[in-house]
């Protein structure tokens, strides 16, 4: 009877949507603890802290992606049609194994693993550990044996722990006691801060952090910037003034769209003597809330969402790696630092311009990746409807595909005052080789 009312508050607590057992024996639990819920609850929790902790971008798809990683290799083992990603990407070699002949919960593993290296990584750690003993004490309720618990619980510790230990190897430490940028203010085609906090340059070391599937982090560059110049006639200069002209014509959905796609983790608002931030999600965030949306609406068993969190937690990282790159080499100014000195002194974008160079546009790059890996998982068209920035007062939108949502974001911050053209289009491109390189170089199965 005690058995029965565990599994009846089971039921109630999880969505009815569960998958065949993923280990031997057929146990009710197994069935119960495959719901995908809780690798989505996992992940979005990750979302969470990183926004209340306000890390940058390219943080945040690290971040993503060892989560990612350590989650799937500890839930493959229950699934052998699947492969270990080991050996798949850059110096990272095949972790702990299962006991032979024992009973594990993989799920269980899986939702540890991520649950350990999110906290690792993160500031927040109490935040994790509150939804890690959430999700522990669901577990509970399903009637696993003690032992089947544990063993699951220490293996997932153990592939987290190996995951964490590749990590440590990635140069993201030594990144953190670099020198302080250099501003060249004596170039005019260089990027300087710009108002209204004038922040340090993000992240001008990036480019020395270890690729994730590329094999270096110039490996796939985008196509150039239009060359500098001040001459009115000069491409540069028509690139720059297409962005003043279009600001002077921005309708409501217009400002909507760049307003829904910003993603600035820390925007800045200024109001007469008082400045206040805003803490928003990552354009990466964003992209695994879609990852989300998507598992949900194809009813996704937990093994394949895993995968497809993984792929595109990856596509971010290299996406924001093959971006930065390029950003911290060609240096170059934003539109806003141009029009106020060749155009229009007094002009200010629509959205605020982040503190770091502006060719490539990374979130084109980041958003083009996601989609290209989504596409190919889910197909093209796939209607969705993207509920990310509900949270921010802005309504849900419905997008045919997910290309047509990446194009949005790309084309949201020229329109927002924040890119030229060309550092839209050539991230975009760039980003679709990039997610393309992903889905050609890791197999899954």
């Amino acid at each position: 009877m005690k058995h029965s009312i565990y599994l009846i508050v089971a039921l109630f607590i999880l969505p009815l949507f569960w998958l065949p057992s993923c280990s031997s024996g057929g146990a009710d639990y197994q069935k119960l603890a495959e719901n995908p819920e809780f690798i989505h609850r996992g992940f979005r929790r990750i979302t969470d802290i990183i926004r209340e902790d306000i890390f940058s971008p390219p943080v945040a798809s690290r971040i993503y992606a060892y989560s990612a990683v350590a989650a799937y290799e500890a839930l493959i083992p229950g699934y052998p049609e699947y492969k270990t990603i080991a050996g798949q990407i850059k110096h990272f070699e095949a972790g702990p194994q299962p006991e032979a002949g024992k009973e594990y919960c993989f799920p269980l593993s899986s939702l540890t693993a991520l649950m350990t290296v999110g906290k690792h990584l993160i500031f927040s750690e109490s935040d994790m550990e509150e939804l890690q003993d959430s999700i522990f004490l669901e577990f509970q309720t399903m009637n696993i044996p003690q032992d089947v618990y544990d063993r699951s619980v220490a293996f997932g510790d153990a592939v987290a722990q190996h995951v964490i230990n590749w990590s440590k190897s990635d140069h993201y430490a030594q990144t953190r006691s670099a020198p302080k940028y250099t501003i060249q203010k004596e170039n005019p085609a260089k990027w300087v801060p710009t108002p209204p906090s004038y922040g340090d340059a993000i992240e001008p070391y990036w480019k020395d952090i270890r690729p994730w599937v590329m094999d270096s982090s110039n490996q796939l560059r985008p196509q150039p910037h239009i060359p500098y110049s001040e001459d009115p006639n000069s491409d540069f200069y028509k690139a720059a003034m297409e962005v003043y002209e279009i600001s002077k014509t921005l309708d409501d959905k217009v400002k909507e769209t760049a307003i829904y796609w910003d993603c600035n983790p820390f925007e800045i608002t200024v109001m007469g003597h008082l400045m206040l931030a805003t803490k928003k999600i990552t354009p990466g965030g964003h992209w695994i809330n879609i990852t989300a949306t998507a598992c949900r609406k194809a009813n996704t068993p937990i093994m394949e969402a895993t995968g497809t969190y993984t792929l595109v937690a990856l596509a971010l990282a290299d996406g924001f790696l093959s971006s930065w790159t390029e950003k911290y080499t060609s240096e170059l100014v934003r539109p806003e630092t141009y029009i106020n000195k060749f155009i229009d002194p007094e002009w200010k974008p629509f959205i605020e311009t982040p503190p770091f160079p502006e060719h490539t546009s990374a979130h084109a790059t980041i958003s083009a990746a996601a989609a290209t890996i989504l596409m190919h998982t889910f197909g093209d068209p796939f209607p969705f409807v993207d509920s990310t920035e509900v949270i921010f007062e802005l309504p849900a939108r419905e997008f045919s595909s997910f290309y047509e949502a990446s194009d949005q974001a790309a084309m949201s911050r020229l329109r927002g005052g924040i890119h030229y053209r060309q550092g839209n289009e050539g991230g975009r491109m760039n980003g679709r080789e990039v997610g393309n390189y992903v889905w050609d170089h890791i197999k899954l199965k």
